[in-house]
């Protein structure tokens, strides 16, 4: 028998609410996609997450604990009894947001569980891509408890009915470290607020926008912009911030934290924009790209998948300075149309995102 959206209890689950990134953004949509349906998270951060502040959150035990809002990484051992103890018996549909723990909630037998799966979590499955898996303040917290959490993630993947996937790259991991096929729909961009200008109206710099992090490797993008000596603009904060300024060279220029439509007038003028991470999507290019301009990227990862090779930008292959500036000194901007670039990010939008997912929604509950 047929079910439909519209008469189901629908939750959502999320694995908690500190800031608005790219997995808090697709969280968003799926709440206009659902305007009922309450939010079940670890804990909630009004202050750093505004948006959420209309919608109806359900917080675990651990909000009690003032510390777990601005320390996630001691949430990492508790998050899995904090899931297991939310009560879903009333819901017909549950769909986690997922990158680690949320996938992890007990349902009944009836219920459906279908996990939007942002990645497997790379601290416990892949560590070589991202070196805050076993670095930092707690870094020692996470090398204790990998082992039992590891057992534990591929134990929560077994309640999951169905995995979507927000890329193939992501695809393939769940795949390989839970034994399951996925769904791949890519995560929502809201690129209405990015139009184009021509390409008369570029001016001569490259431009990076990253949160200033080891693993988003900007300290290679900076290597290869010192040698090169061309004009690079910097947008973004983080722990690595006061290291890289003084590796800089003065070609370099780091604008700090801009509001989205300062990023938005930067996006637009820029040669091009410089990629030189492995995400698990990789939403910024897309928004670059929606703006009408190339993307420069590494060809691993979920960006690859965003970006048409000598349509919409170049790769290239390697994480090293060599390989970065091979592929800047052969970039040709004249060579790129705008509208083009901006017609293609259309694919990733808000709304397509929707239909694909509604359209997914609707074959597996009939």
């Amino acid at each position: 028998m047929k079910r439909s959206l519209e008469n189901m209890n629908i939750a959502l689950v999320h694995e908690w609410i500190t800031n608005v990134a790219g997995a808090e953004r697709v969280l968003l949509t799926l709440k206009e996609m659902f305007p009922k349906a309450p939010i079940f998270t670890s804990v909630f951060d009004s202050a750093k997450a505004k948006p959420f502040l209309k919608h109806e959150i359900r917080t675990s035990f651990l909000q009690k604990w003032p510390l777990m809002k601005s320390k996630r990484e001691l949430l990492i051992p508790l998050t899995p009894f904090a899931f297991e103890q939310f009560d879903l018996s009333k819901f017909d549909l549950v769909i986690s947001s997922s990158t680690m723990a949320a996938k992890g909630i007990i349902t009944k037998p009836d219920t459906v569980h279908i996990s939007y799966c942002h990645t497997p979590p790379r601290y416990l499955w892949e560590p070589q891509i991202d070196p805050r898996a076993k670095g930092g303040a707690f870094g020692w917290l996470k090398s204790i408890t990998s082992h039992k959490m590891r057992i534990w993630d591929k134990v929560a993947a077994d309640r999951v009915d169905h995995f979507v996937a927000n890329s193939n790259y992501v695809s393939g991991r769940i795949q390989k470290y839970y034994g399951k096929s996925s769904t791949v729909i890519y995560p929502p961009v809201d690129i209405e607020k990015y139009q184009p200008k021509s390409e008369v109206d570029s001016e001569d710099y490259f431009l990076y926008v990253s949160r200033l992090v080891g693993y988003k490797k900007c300290d290679l993008v900076i290597d290869a912009f010192n040698e090169l000596g061309w004009p690079l603009k910097i947008i973004g904060r983080g722990p690595e911030k006061e290291n890289l300024i003084k590796k800089a060279k003065s070609n370099i220029e780091f604008l700090g934290f801009l509001p989205d439509e300062k990023v938005i007038e930067y996006y637009q003028k820029a040669k091009a924009f410089v990629f030189a991470s492995e995400e698990d999507f990789g939403i910024v290019p897309v928004e670059a790209m929606a703006a009408g301009r190339p993307v420069i990227a590494y060809r691993n990862g979920g960006q690859a998948e965003a970006i048409i090779e000598g349509v919409t930008g170049e790769f290239f292959d390697d994480q090293t300075k060599e390989s970065l500036m091979k592929t800047l000194k052969s970039f040709n901007p004249l060579g790129y149309n705008s509208q083009v670039i901006s017609n293609h990010a259309k694919n990733f939008s808000k709304e397509e995102f929707k239909k694909r997912l509604r359209n997914y929604l609707d074959q597996i509950l009939s």
